[in-house]
Order: C-alpha cells, then structure tokens, then sequence
C-alpha cells in the first residue's frame, strides 16, 4: 500500500522527518539498513550538540544567518542559510515535545547538548547517551502513531514515474542481489547520511588515499541517497569537502582514541610538519578545514602536530572532552624530549627541518609576522603560539572524516533541484545527503545535528501541506 512518505535512513534527519510527519497525521515508512534496535548512525555518535556556526541556537534568525555567512564566508545557499536560520530556534522547542533533554555548559553556544552528555572520557561511550536516548524515543513516537521502521532494508532505486519520484525499490541490507521490495509513496526523503564511507567517492572527490582517512562517524553513509538522486536527475553541490576532525594516528588501529578526542585545539595552536619537520599548512584556518588538507595529501598518514608543554596545558584542556588527559588516559601516542632534537628523534622526524622550522615559527610569533612566512599562519581566528616551552611535544595525527558536505542540491523546503534550478516532484532530501549549506573553500561547518533535525522537519511539513 501507498504511504505519504518514504523516509531512507533513520539517523536524525530520518528520524525526526517521520516523527513529524507522522505527528502531523501522515503515513510514514523508515527505510533503514541497520538491523539493530540501537544500529549505528553518525548522530548516534555525536556529542550531542545543537548549535549554529557555534552561535547560541535560540538567537534571532538575524543574529543565526549573520553567524552562517561569517562562518561560510558568504558561500551558504541563501535558501538553505535563511530555512536553517529561521527554524532552528523552533527545533530544540519540537525536539522538548519528543523527549530530548537537554543541559548547557558555560561556553554560549552549548546551550543545548542532549542528556545525558558523554562522559569527558575518551572512546565510543554513545550507549545511553542524549543522541542515542532520543534517536529511540523518536522511533517509540513513529511507531506509536502508526509508523513503521523498516529495519535492515537499503534503498536501490527510486520509483520515477513521468518525471516525479513515486517510491522507493530496495532490497534487505547486505543482500543486493536479493528479492526487490517496492515501497510505493506521495514522496520520498533522501536522509542516508553521504558518501564517505563509499572509499571509491571519497577517492575521487575527496582524498588521494581514502584507506589512509579514518572513518570517524558510524561508517554507514554509502553514498545511495546520492546515486538515486542522480540517476532521478538532481544536481549536487561541490562534493570535495567534509566534516571531520584531527585523531591521533593510534585510531587507524584503536577504538580507544576516537571519536574523541579531537586535537583540533593542539594542532590551531602549535603546528603541522611532515616527516622532514617543515609546515605545509595554514593551522590558522581551524581544525576541520585541516582535516581536509591533510585527506587531499598523497600519504595522510604522515603528518604530525608539534607543541609545547604551555600548549598541552593551555589549548590542550580547552575542548570539552579534552586532549589533555584523555588521550594519554585512553594510552594514544604521545612523544615527550627536553629539546626539539630528542623529540625529532623520538617522533621519526627530520632533526634539522624541525630546528629550523620552530625556530623560524618562534621568530615570526613574536615579530607578528606569521603571515610573512613561507606557509603564512593567518591569525584571524586562532592565535599563533611559540613552541618555546619544554618539555617538546608530538602526536602522530590522521584525518577522522565524519560525514561529506557536499551533496544533493535542494530548496529551502528540501525539495531536491534538476540542475535548472526547478523541484523534481515528491523528492526531498535532508542532513548530510544534502549539498549547498557547508563546505565552500574553507570547509566551513554550521552544525551537523541542527541542519540535520531542522530539514528533516521542513521535508515532513512540505509533504504534509502537500498531502493536506
């Protein structure tokens, strides 16, 4: 039987799409390819965090989409920018209403984490953390209003018929060769989070070596949402940046050191060197756009951040699970020497280039002349410390991509775009199967989990209003 809306992926944008839509009276299906009550999702293992471009979420729509533009650098779809703006404030009030609890800390945009919040330990601890505890009682609404889940099904194929999506083919998760289940419907909404755990797109939009980029989020985004999409029509964004975070190298191999913590704090603070101990990157322009030039390298696994003990002390306790003590508690990769020489030593890097660089580095710090060396540090957004204070520091670091920024192109309804700019009729898309927010040249980041929850209760309302 038809249903109003076909929703594929059950990760936050799914979750609360259906949740909406079910809420408003509409018939809803969840497509999800997990089979698990609790099946991994990039929301899931999020610090819960609802924010915009690290601006207090219940601002003014003014105050959100001025902190979007300054945050993209005026490169966010105004469409999009305007919708996130002005519904983000009404998503936290929707999301009180479906069970979510939330706490703040003293830092202004973390006004809203859903609890319980992670434990300040390093490691997966999302087991009856707030995202886990709401993605559940989301389900428990849709289901209690009639809706179904679907579980361990991936979506195939769209249904098109004279040019508008109809329903979804699919077939159960792992078997995709298996008997073709069709799931006919007014509308379907794309939510199956991007395309970075699909190594051969990461390969060829993202990263030279994707193997050598570790997956930080659930490692589910298959890049499906975008093929259907393509195939049906639709036009993407730029696909060449992600969301992600720096991780010590030890997360290639261990689960004790990721997702968190991150050392973005480390590495905006002290600096990048390859194995010949020279810099070949801005630290300045922050940690996630670092994650980025460190995937495009050929070997992402080469680089390394080098600072001090006032650095450890100082950016290295800043973050909210922070890399000091969490990453030595959780046993990652820490190299310690009273002079730049021993730790060069330690590290495998090249003595003389790291001499040479920190003492070239220290000299521009303290003239105020980083943007005249030969990799100039922009000082903007994060200022340029000297690794001057022994004992000297280093952790081997790789890049921890979470989810893809770019994607399916859509309006400020969620309707997904043909490359003329007009909707193809009954298909949405939401979260990070979507292009056109985030991204840009610096890879800017507005807030996963509220671009996420804000689209997915877009995509219900417009289906409903069309289905009134």
């Amino acid at each position: 039987m038809s249903v109003d809306l076909v929703v594929v992926g059950g990760g936050l944008a799914g979750l609360v799409a259906a949740a909406r839509a079910s809420e408003l009276g509409r018939s809803v299906t969840v497509l999800e390819a997990g089979t698990d009550e609790r099946y991994v999702c990039n929301a899931r293992f999020s610090g819960g965090v609802f924010h915009i471009a690290f601006t207090e979420i219940k601002s003014s729509p003014e105050v959100l989409r001025a902190a979007i533009d300054r945050q993209t650098q005026g490169q966010a779809e105004a469409a999009q920018a305007e919708a996130l703006a002005a519904n983000a404030g009404r998503l936290v009030d929707w999301l009180k209403t479906h069970g979510a609890q939330f706490i703040r800390t003293q830092v202004a945009w973390q006004s809203h984490i859903l609890a319980p919040p992670r434990p300040i330990v390093a490691g997966q601890e999302w087991r009856g953390r707030g995202p886990d505890v709401l993605l559940r009682r989301l389900v428990e609404k849709i289901e209690a209003r009639g809706g179904k889940i679907e579980r361990g099904t991936r979506a195939q194929s769209l249904i098109m018929e004279n040019g508008r999506c109809i329903g979804v083919e699919a077939v159960a998760a792992g078997d995709t060769g298996g008997q073709v289940r069709r799931f006919p419907a007014h509308a379907v909404l794309l939510a199956d989070g991007g395309f970075q755990a699909n190594l051969e797109l990461l390969g060829k939009h993202i990263a030279k070596s994707p193997a050598g980029v570790k997956q930080r989020g659930a490692a589910t985004g298959a890049g499906d949402g975008l093929r259907m999409a393509l195939e049906a029509g639709a036009a993407t964004s730029a696909l060449d940046r992600f969301y992600g975070h720096l991780l010590c190298r030890d997360a290639m191999t261990s689960d004790k050191v990721w997702p968190y913590p991150e050392l973005d704090a480390l590495a905006t603070a002290g600096i990048l060197v390859g194995p010949d101990g020279r810099r070949f990157v801005d630290e300045g322009i922050g940690g996630v756009a670092l994650a980025n030039a460190i995937a495009r390298l050929p070997d992402p696994l080469s680089v390394t951040v080098v600072f001090d003990a006032a650095i450890w002390e100082g950016p290295g306790r800043s973050a909210r699970i922070p890399a000091n003590p969490t990453l030595a508690t959780a046993g990652g990769t820490i190299h310690r020497a009273p002079t730049l020489v021993a730790l060069a030593a330690s590290a495998g890097l090249d003595a003389a280039g790291l001499s040479a660089t920190v003492a070239g580095y220290n000299s521009a710090v303290g003239a105020q002349r980083t943007a005249s060396l030969s990799i100039p540090r922009s000082t903007g957004r994060f200022p340029a410390l000297p690794v001057a204070t022994a004992p000297f520091m280093a952790i081997p670091l790789c890049a921890g991509i979470t989810y893809t920024m770019g994607g399916v192109r859509i309006d400020g309804s969620t309707r997904v775009l043909k490359p003329d700019g007009t909707p193809i009729p009954g298909l949405y898309a939401a979260g990070s199967t979507t292009g056109g927010l985030e991204g840009g040249e610096q890879s800017s980041y507005v807030g996963g989990l509220t671009k996420a929850g804000v689209q997915g209760l877009l995509a219900a309302e417009h289906v409903a209003a069309e289905t009134a």
